[in-house]
């Protein structure tokens, strides 16, 4: 079994980026304008992204072959496949991590880690070189943190920040109580973080809870120096060295589209992407991006509008992170729960009617850049001056998944990793890949194909969250689905679906179900944490299925294979046999539990472990109707008392 220490061994430290806000902080400040529009119409892949991805294939080709090459498959010559394909195409794949706040990120670290031939042991007891071959990765709420806080700190490793080579992730104190037991450090604290957004206030731009909610979160995320990297844009990831050589995935990020006084559904959500060149969405309602680099411009029918229009800097790092996770500012609920003083506790309390019904989860980008875009069909979002973004997972979609099953980035497959809490017990029920699924039939999401999955309850009696689990293993299976395709996809065809590796949390050496509002993690637990991810990646070390590595390696040439008429191996039919839903249904009351194995059992008392009450009586879908329905944030609140400070 590998132990933690192999995580955790030490690795060279690299500076970051330099960082590109104008005014040296967390301010966006005034730039000279590019040439041409800001805005454009989704129909295909920005040229920035076509030619960045054109350079990342010759790289992800070379790792593929080693990855594929180092597989165990027979008779296979790696080398040659990935050479020969189909058109020429080249195989993608793509990785994303889920939502669930630092759950999700710590368990993320671990699959990440898996995956990653930086970390010692990966490529022996994992899937070491995965992350090299693949060519997206993404993230949604506590998986962005994870996405946002890997790239962002040049492109480090998880075992890097295990080491103690970098300075961060150290949650033993909560954004909350930040000090600790130190007032004199939680005072100071409080009003670093009313310093930095009361710069952006003064520049002119319009404040909302994310500004501090993501400053907080840059405490956490990035090395103290340079005020937490308070001048650190996503866009930034541009200049890393990492990104410059196509050494790196394309990351992105997901936030929802939400505006003051509505509810999302899966039906009616504006799903946005965020990446190191635009930020928009394929949806029709929208059907539009923008330059991230230049947010907080003033633009009239996508161009530049003033003499003074263009801005930088409102794309801060934190800010970005902050929008794809804004369901955590509701954090009020849980402030009895910190050790904060009763004196501070009554003074937020005070002036929770206040903030009770405001609109404080959203994220406020305003100059909006998509005022007057002409391909959007909703406008709630076009004739608004102001662009309103939530957490991404609000839809229920909490693998972000929708940005990689876009046919114009013809990925072949991805693997998705589900630390959502949708359970009683906070475990994965596939409720993420549900939504997806079901999207595709609705106006939102035509144009886009997700292979069949089941029902929640299907998920857990087939023991399809106990163990990773294939969808789409057949591309015939899919042609049903093609009727949902846009005319403008009319060319889509069944090899363009990507087949889906779902994977989701389950314990083998730690239980790792916590609660989605637990902001505090002693490293004991945290490195437990992220040890558990690393076995649920690697199927507990390589060790409940010795041949894991080979059926991810099946998995990955499968549409390739299909698009060439190429029949599989018995080798891999035995691992799609194993791993491959074969279309049964069981909706039956589910079991819970776990074993080692891979598998529930009967036992409805062994395995499951105390968690906290609002964890204990809510699934995370029923959390966000709730939550929603307060509409309260505790950063809103502090954000209030900093003056009484």
């Amino acid at each position: 079994m590998v132990s933690l220490s192999l995580l955790i061994a030490s690795l060279q430290v690299v500076s970051l980026a330099v960082a590109r806000s104008p005014t040296g902080g967390y301010a966006p400040g005034k730039v000279d304008c590019p040439s041409g529009n800001l805005v454009r119409e989704a129909k295909d892949l920005s040229s920035d992204e076509q030619a960045w991805i054109k350079e990342r294939n010759k790289v992800t080709n070379e790792n593929l072959a080693t990855f594929l090459s180092q597989s165990g498959l027979s008779n296979f010559d790696a080398a040659n496949f990935v050479s020969n394909t189909k058109n020429g195409r080249a195989l993608k794949v793509g990785i994303a991590f889920s939502g669930g706040g630092y759950r999700a990120m710590f368990n993320g670290a671990g699959q990440l880690a898996a995956l990653d031939n930086r970390t010692t042991g990966a490529h022996e007891h994992g899937l070491g070189g995965l992350l090299q071959s693949a060519t997206y990765l993404t993230g949604l709420s506590g998986g962005s943190w994870l996405v946002g806080s890997i790239v962002l700190n040049n492109y480090t490793s998880v075992q890097n920040v295990l080491s103690g080579n970098i300075l961060i992730w150290d949650v033993e104190h909560s954004i909350v109580n930040y000090g600790g037991w130190n007032p004199k450090k939680a005072i100071n604290y409080y009003k670093d973080l009313h310093n930095a957004v009361q710069a952006k206030k003064d520049a002119g731009f319009e404040l909302s809870i994310t500004d501090t909610w993501g400053r907080a979160l840059s405490h956490q995320f990035f090395p103290p120096a340079n005020d937490y990297s308070a001048s650190l844009c996503w866009s930034d990831i541009q200049t890393l060295d990492a990104f410059v050589n196509h050494q790196m995935p394309f990351p992105l990020v997901v936030a929802d589209g939400r505006t003051p006084g509505s509810q999302i559904i899966s039906g009616n959500s504006t799903v946005f992407e965020i990446g190191p060149y635009e930020l928009g969405s394929w949806d029709p309602s929208l059907k539009s991006f923008t330059n991230v680099k230049y947010l907080g411009s003033k633009v009239s029918n996508g161009e530049p509008s003033g003499s003074d229009a263009c801005v930088a800097g409102f794309d801060q790092a934190g800010f970005i992170m902050g929008t794809s996770s804004s369901l955590f500012n509701q954090f009020v609920l849980q402030i009895n729960t910190t050790s904060l003083s009763t004196a501070l506790k009554d003074l937020i309390s005070s002036l929770l009617n206040d903030v009770s019904h405001d609109e404080d989860d959203i994220a406020i980008y305003k100059p909006n850049p998509f005022k007057y875009a002409e391909a959007a069909s909703v406008q709630s979002i076009v004739n608004n001056d102001t662009l309103y973004l939530v957490d991404g997972g609000e839809d229920l979609q909490n693998v972000p998944l929708y940005p990689l099953i876009q046919k114009q980035r013809g990925l072949d497959v991805i693997f998705a990793y589900d630390n959502s809490a949708d359970t009683n017990q906070s475990w994965p029920n596939g409720a993420s890949l549900v939504a997806t699924y079901q999207r595709q039939f609705l106006e939102q999401g035509q144009g886009t194909i997700f292979p069949h999955v089941p029902d929640v309850n299907t998920f857990r009696n087939l023991n399809l969250t106990a163990r990773p689990t294939f969808f789409g293993c057949d591309a015939k299976n899919l042609t049903s689905l093609l009727s949902n395709t846009t005319s403008a996809n009319s060319s889509y065809l069944v090899f363009d679906a990507p087949l889906i590796v779902y994977t989701a949390n389950r314990p083998f050496t730690y239980w790792t179900n916590t609660s989605t509002f637990k902001l505090s993690y002693e490293d004991s637990e945290r490195n437990g944490i992220i040890k558990n991810g690393f076995e649920v990646a690697s199927r507990l070390n390589m060790t409940v299925d010795s041949d894991w590595r080979s059926c991810v390696a099946c998995a990955i040439i499968r549409r390739e294979q299909e698009r060439q008429g190429v029949e599989q191996s018995d080798q891999c039919k035995r691992c799609f046999q194993k791993y491959c839903w074969d279309g049964t249904i069981d909706a039956s009351e589910p079991k819970v539990n776990f074993t080692t194995e891979g598998t529930t059992n009967g036992n409805e008392d062994n395995g499951n472990r105390t968690v906290s009450a609002a964890a204990s009586i809510m699934s995370y879908g029923l959390k966000y109707a709730i939550m929603q329905l307060l509409g309260t944030s505790f950063l809103v609140v502090m954000a209030c008392t900093f003056n009484a400070i």
